[in-house]
């Protein structure tokens, strides 16, 4: 029997037709391009059936209750096939495929995103592989988790950040190794992808929480931190220098953050880097932030630390569990 692919389609590059305006997308167009491709009459692929979104959507429109709508999608037609496809564009990939995991809790079934950077419809371009190799993915491999599949990789979504504006290898995964390779053969690395779940799926809300992110720059004022940490913030990514440095000179900027903190904002600490933890006690420009009441964030990715933020208050848990909670891996988002 024949597996059968459920596809999303959200909007982005993949399915946009050239106008004199430039490229823009058009309601039906990219289903019809896909269904008249040679390979999907194969034996080899799965049946497949596309469910284009309205309106379609720049991914940089994307919000958490577009994340919502498509974990609800999955939900609905999860036991109808055998993995899910969403077609995404790449600016925002990487927050959609950092959320899900924490959404579509219980997965046993893999949902891949991809797209493209040239459109489908031009005669060089990166999305009939990217879309075949999807599908090949979503049919073929018992991989339980939320992955993104780009160029000659299969990452783990919620470890997932676009690297470049215009290289057909757009993503990476700088703290964990490619769940797959994808060459002449599709290699999966059977010793990284996440067990399979021991409870059905449950579709949990990802809610319009108030929480943000904010990098510091050298002389960064404490009162742009003091006002960025005002009510009705609930929490904030502070993208921090190295190993999650900042500055100690500056007692406002300090203050800024413990007052906040006491009123039970919870900061969490990423660094700028692109590969590396956050290890607040290695130097005293980083212990000050702890003792300010900062919680690291390890090695999380700033899309996934303030996914799972966003997924925890959504929760309506104590601040103390919320604050645990980010320091503990539950999708794998970060390095236990």
């Amino acid at each position: 029997m024949k597996k059968r692919v459920y596809i999303i389609y959200t909007g982005g590059t993949i399915g946009m037709q050239p106008t004199s305006e430039g490229y823009a997308p058009a309601p039906g167009y990219l289903a019809e391009q896909i269904m008249s491709m040679p390979e999907l009459k194969s034996d080899l692929m799965p049946d497949v059936d596309i469910h284009e979104y309205d309106p379609l959507l720049d991914s940089a429109n994307m919000t958490p209750e577009d994340w919502y709508k498509i974990a609800r999608d999955i939900g609905n037609h999860y036991n109808d096939y055998d993995g899910f496809i969403i077609l995404h564009g790449t600016d925002t990939m990487a927050y959609t495929a950092s959320a899900l995991p924490f959404m579509l809790e219980g997965l046993g079934k893999p949902v891949v995103l991809t797209g493209s950077q040239i459109p489908l419809c031009e005669v060089r371009n990166d999305a009939r592989a990217n879309i075949i190799t999807a599908l090949t993915v979503a049919a073929n491999f018992d991989i339980p988790e939320v992955c993104l599949c780009f160029g000659n990789q299969l990452l783990r979504g919620c470890r997932s950040v676009k690297v470049s504006t215009d290289g057909l290898d757009a993503f990476a995964s700088p703290n964990l190794p490619p769940l797959g390779e994808i060459g002449v053969e599709i290699r999966i690395h059977k010793n990284l992808v996440l067990p399979a779940p021991q409870s059905n799926l449950q579709v949990q809300e990802l809610k319009q929480v108030n929480v943000g992110a904010l990098p510091l720059w050298p002389g960064i004022p404490a009162q742009v931190v003091r006002n960025f940490l005002q009510p009705p913030l609930q929490g904030l990514i502070l993208r921090a220098y190295g190993v999650g440095n900042g500055p100690t000179n500056n007692a406002d900027f300090l203050a800024a953050l413990e007052e906040a903190t006491a009123r039970g904002v919870v900061i969490v600490d990423c660094t700028q880097c692109l590969r590396g933890s956050v290890h607040l006690g290695d130097y005293a420009t980083g212990s000050a932030l702890a003792r300010a009441g900062v919680i690291s964030g390890f090695d999380m990715t700033a899309e996934a630390a303030l996914a799972k933020l966003s997924y925890l208050f959504s929760q309506n848990l104590p601040v103390d569990e919320i604050k645990r909670l980010m320091q503990t891996d539950l999708r794998g988002e970060l390095t236990a």
